[in-house]
């Protein structure tokens, strides 16, 4: 007789979205941007692509922002990221103070996390590594929350899940009601409920890959819901509709990869950024965005 199962399998499952790739806003400052997430935030500007002075993208574990040069957008939410140390990330970011005093840049050391602004209002959130965004995240992007308007949560979760084809579920969180989206490995889209009045959509924009990528563009083909069709491996859409209704819940760009794009799996350089001219080790130079899995 087979013995009872030992594991819980369904917690593996990812469903059809298989990571979230990046973050894009608008910046109209290269330098200002340069301060705020490669000097305070420690990240890393990727060496390889946009080196130029109109767009960068900064690398956090296997996920990055893009930050083109434009008027400025801002997500309606924040970004959750996981970056160890702490002391020395609130050490980065006093440093950063002063060149950045004339814009919207904030921070302060919260319960449980390291609150900032960059310098055109986007929020972020910074977390220690630990058991809440999995055993192996080390330095990465396991979010993204939007806040939105209440009773639009249970529309959102039919829409990913009926036209996406990824898990989602209506979840409680200090008091709210959200949408909880699986987009990839230990990441989620998040969209909690709430009365903030923001801003009309701005343009800003997520990419993420997805696996059977024909089955969701023809369903938001049949619903006119594609807005743009970038080339074979890439389409968008920006409105999130409930599939019942048909009502418009929210807007957030969604830049939809195949497998097939030649940047999947792309691999970042993360640098450590307690090395430095003065204090260098050698071999230390990279930051791992993943421990090993010790079982």
């Amino acid at each position: 007789m087979q013995d009872k199962p030992k594991f819980d399998r369904t917690v593996e499952d990812l469903g059809n979205v298989l990571g979230l790739e990046h973050v894009n806003v608008r910046v109209p400052d290269q330098h200002l941007a340069t301060l705020f997430y490669v000097v305070g935030l420690g990240l890393t500007r990727d060496p390889y692509l946009m080196t130029g002075v109109t767009n960068m993208w900064i690398n956090v574990g296997r996920s990055q922002f893009h930050l083109p040069t434009g008027e400025p957008q801002v997500v309606r939410g924040h970004t959750g990221l996981v970056i160890p140390d702490r002391a020395s990330l609130l050490a980065r970011l006093e440093s950063v103070r002063e060149p950045l005093k004339a814009t919207k840049f904030a921070f302060r050391a919260a319960d449980g996390c390291v609150e900032a602004t960059c310098p055109w209002g986007n929020r972020i959130r910074i977390f220690e590594p630990g058991p809440r965004f999995g055993r192996r995240m080390q330095l990465g992007m396991p979010y993204v929350e939007f806040e939105v308007p209440r009773d639009t949560a249970d529309g959102i979760v039919r829409f990913y899940k009926e036209i996406v084809a990824t898990p989602a579920a209506v979840i409680e969180d200090a008091g709210s009601r959200c949408a909880r989206v699986a987009i990839g490995p230990d990441q989620y889209l998040v969209f909690r409920e709430g009365d903030v009045q923001h801003p009309s959509f701005d343009g800003h924009h997520i990419a993420i890959y997805i696996s059977d990528f024909s089955g969701p563009y023809k369903k938001l083909l049949a619903k006119g819901l594609v807005s743009r069709e970038d080339d074979q491996h890439q389409y968008r859409f920006e409105d999130i509709v409930d599939p019942q209704s048909g009502k418009l819940l929210f807007k957030i760009e969604h830049e939809v990869r195949s497998l097939h794009h030649p940047l999947y799996a792309r691999p970042f350089v993360n640098r450590n950024p307690a090395q430095s001219n003065q204090r260098f080790a050698p071999g230390w130079e990279q930051q791992s965005w993943a421990q090993p899995l010790t079982m």
